[in-house]
């Protein structure tokens, strides 16, 4: 009888931070991140082999492919999140299956959850003992350093603790689970929702420009990154004060600080949209990602959410409600 492992890692939202954890700003002046985990995840499953083939299916990039003992699994642009992984933990006999919930390029964080639920997959079948802090970093120095995608610390770890976090990010990560009442999280999912924009983006260009900005001192940029540490801390203590109506306008006071950090970070839509929000009664909101595309989040008082919500979608977005995940990775398995 096979030991079938199921895995799942669930995406984030970032209310205030982003930027401030991409390199050199947390190591030079220390990154500071508020998130918290969605009910939106990276699926995998292991189903081990009688032959030393590996097969991988990856249903948000159409691909399918068996790679033999003998392929040395180099990095050629398909897969390369599975092959590093597998690079770094052992190879062996198994068919791989991955989904998630929202596409590459979401602003969600989803390639990082992906890396984080292929670590579980893997750290399983292999029984190896590895904390979350551990598979946090593998997955970021896998996807960062290795393979040099774009991208900061935080998804990493967003993907593999789960819950409402604040995370502290200088030479090393420490990641801060907040306490959030449940009756404060229940009011949050009630007053909160996700807009997707119609369009994905790739990071890159976007991560590129405010690095160099920051390595330039560009002033406004520096401003930008210094008021997300800042308004981190203040919509943290907002939530555990249960101020939500501040945390919904702080909400707002981020992205006006986000759009500093560099100006491909909005685009004519997002400008539209996040306007038509406000004035159907949004009280704040802001791009999830690094920008250009994604998901946008919205936090509106509820008996006007669903004037908000219309507005968005008479504009062509994509309008979902969400719950908070209080779980990171998650794995367990089945007998076939």
């Amino acid at each position: 009888m096979k030991r079938l492992i199921r895995a799942k890692a669930p995406l984030r939202v970032s209310f205030a931070g982003g930027g401030t954890d991409v390199p050199p700003f947390p190591q030079e002046e220390g990154g500071l991140v508020l998130s918290a985990a969605i009910n939106r995840y990276a699926y995998g499953a292991l189903a081990p082999r009688d032959d030393d083939t590996i097969g991988i299916e990856s249903v948000d990039y159409g691909v399918s492919v068996d790679y033999d003992a003998d392929h040395d699994l180099a990095f050629d642009g398909k897969l390369d999140l599975v092959k590093a992984a597998i690079h770094k933990l052992g190879r062996g006999g198994y068919d791989l299956f991955l989904h998630s919930n929202a596409p590459p390029g979401s602003g969600l964080g989803a390639s990082s959850s992906v890396m984080v639920a292929v670590i579980g997959l893997l750290k399983e079948y292999h029984r190896l003992a590895l904390t979350d802090y551990e598979i946090a970093e593998m997955a970021y120095t896998l996807e960062r350093e290795e393979l040099g995608i774009k991208g900061g610390l935080q998804d990493q770890y967003a993907a593999a603790f789960g819950g409402f976090n604040y995370i502290e990010m200088n030479h090393h990560v420490v990641v801060n689970p907040l306490r959030i009442p449940p009756d404060v999280v229940h009011e949050l999912e009630h007053n909160m929702l996700l807009c997707f924009t119609g369009r994905t983006r790739r990071s890159d260009g976007i991560i590129d420009d405010q690095t160099q900005r920051f390595e330039k001192s560009d002033e406004a940029a520096l401003e930008g990154l210094r008021m997300q540490k800042r308004l981190a801390g203040e919509m943290k203590d907002a939530l555990l004060r249960r101020r939500l109506t501040e945390f919904g306008e702080l909400l707002g006071t981020a992205w006006e600080f986000k759009k500093k950090m560099s100006p491909r970070i909005t685009t004519g839509f997002i400008d539209e949209a996040y306007d038509a929000a406000l004035s159907a009664g949004a009280l704040g909101g802001k791009v999830t990602g690094a920008g250009g595309g994604g998901y946008m989040l919205f936090f509106c008082p509820f008996h006007r959410k669903h004037r908000v919500a219309d507005t968005l979608i008479r504009m062509g977005g994509t309008v979902t409600e969400f719950e908070f995940a209080p779980n990171g990775l998650t794995t367990w398995s089945v007998d076939d």
